[in-house]
C-alpha cells in the first residue's frame, strides 16, 4: 500500500505501485575515495514492477486518476528508450488498462542495441501498442489525435504527459520528500543537499512543491536538478512552474519561491541520451567502487554532475549529500556501444 505521508495525499486517486519507503543508504567507499562530502543515495530503483525505477512514483497519482475516470486505456509519450514509457506500460499491465506508447526517435541512433534492447523490449513484453515515430515528431498531437480517434470508438481514454510529469504525477514525489525528512530524521541527520537528474522536471518539482508544504525553506535542503534533457533557463522555468502547480494542488495558498529551483546544466553534452565522457566515468565508478548501477541518459549524467561539485568544494568534507537513484538499469544494455 502507498506510505504515509503528513501531506494530505488521502483525498487524491492512487493505485498502488511501490512496496514502502525505499531505503537510504550510505556510499562509504565512493565517498572515501572522494575525499569530500559523504554521498548517500534514496533507492527509487528498488521500486520492482516492471524493472524498476522512480516514474513508479508518479505512475501511481496518474493511473488512480486514470481509473478515478473510467479510463480502460492509458497513452504516453517518450523517447525510444523512454524509462517512463516501460513503466507506463508495466503499471497499465498490473491495473488492467491497455496500453499505448507513442515513441520518437529523439535520439540520432539507429543501432540494433538502442533500436530493439532495453527499454523497447520490455515495452513489448508487457503488452504496449507502440506507435514508432520519427524524430521531429509531435509525439503528444499525435497521442491526442490517436486517443480521439479510440474515444470515437467507444474508448475512454488517459493520455499521460512526456515523463509523467503533469501536476498530479508530480504528486509522487511531493510524497517522497515527506519520506526522505523523515528518513533522515529517524536517522539523526540532515542533508546539505539532495540532486536528482532533470529531464521533464517532476521529480524536482515534486521534490521542491512537497518541501515548501512541509514548511521547508530552499536551504533545508536544497533540492538540485542536473539538466539532462534541454536548455537548463528553459528546464528551469518549466520545472518551477510545475513545482508551483503541484504545490496548489495540495494547498492553494503556497508559492513555491523562484530560487528553490536550481538546475544545472553543464553536464548534459552534445544533447538528450547522447554519451559522455563524464556519464561513462560516473557509471563506472559508482558500479566499481558500491556495485550500484545508474542509467546512461538520466542517473549517470547527473551522477557525473554530482561527482564533479565534490570534487571542485562545491560539497566539502563534513556535509551530507543525498543522491535519488532514479533506476532506469535496462537502458544500460541499449547503450553497450557507449561503454
Amino acid at each position: 500500500m502507498p506510505t504515509a505521508s503528513p501531506l494530505e495525499l488521502a483525498r487524491f486517486p492512487r493505485f498502488p505501485l511501490i512496496e514502502g519507503p525505499t531505503p537510504i543508504q550510505p556510499l562509504a567507499r565512493l565517498s572515501q575515495q572522494l575525499g569530500g562530502a559523504d554521498v548517500y543515495v534514496k533507492r527509487d530503483d528498488l521500486n520492482g514492477l516492471g524493472g524498476g525505477g522512480n516514474k513508479l512514483r508518479k505512475l501511481e497519482f496518474l493511473v488512480g486518476e486514470a481509473q478515478a475516470r473510467g479510463a480502460d486505456t492509458i497513452i504516453t509519450v517518450g523517447a525510444r528508450q523512454s524509462n517512463h514509457a516501460r513503466l507506463t506500460a508495466a503499471a497499465a499491465a498490473r491495473a488492467g488498462l491497455q496500453c499505448e506508447l507513442v515513441l520518437t526517435r529523439l535520439v540520432p541512433r539507429h543501432d540494433d542495441d538502442y533500436a530493439e534492447n532495453g527499454n523497447i523490449l520490455l515495452d513489448s513484453l508487457f503488452g504496449a501498442h507502440i506507435h514508432d515515430l520519427p524524430g521531429n515528431a509531435n509525439a503528444l498531437e499525435f497521442a491526442e489525435a490517436r486517443a480521439a480517434g479510440l474515444r470515437a470508438q467507444g474508448r475512454n481514454v488517459y493520455v499521460c504527459p512526456l515523463g509523467g510529469s503533469s501536476p498530479v504525477g508530480c504528486l509522487g514525489y511531493a510524497a517522497c520528500a515527506a519520506e526522505i525528512v523523515t528518513q533522515a530524521e529517524a536517522l539523526g541527520m540532515s542533508f546539505d543537499a539532495v540532486v536528482v537528474p532533470n529531464g521533464s522536471g517532476g521529480m524536482q518539482a515534486g521534490l521542491v512543491a512537497g518541501m515548501t508544504a512541509l514548511g521547508r525553506s530552499r536551504a533545508t535542503p536544497p533540492i538540485v536538478g542536473y539538466g539532462v534533457y534541454g536548455d537548463a533557463v528553459a528546464a528551469q522555468a518549466a520545472t518551477l512552474a510545475k513545482a508551483n502547480q503541484t504545490a496548489q494542488l495540495l494547498d492553494p495558498s503556497l508559492r513555491v519561491p523562484d530560487e528553490a529551483v536550481v538546475v544545472d546544466g553543464a553536464h548534459l553534452g552534445e544533447g538528450y541520451g547522447i554519451p559522455t565522457d563524464g556519464m561513462r566515468r560516473a557509471v563506472r565508478l559508482l558500479a566499481s567502487t558500491e556495485g550500484l548501477l545508474i542509467d546512461p541518459v538520466y542517473g549517470g549524467k547527473a551522477f557525473a554532475g554530482l561527482l564533479h561539485a565534490i570534487e571542485t568544494g562545491v560539497y566539502r568534507t563534513g556535509q551530507r549529500v543525498l543522491f535519488v537513484m532514479t533506476g532506469g538499469l535496462p537502458g544500460l544494455y541499449a547503450y553497450r556501444s557507449a561503454f
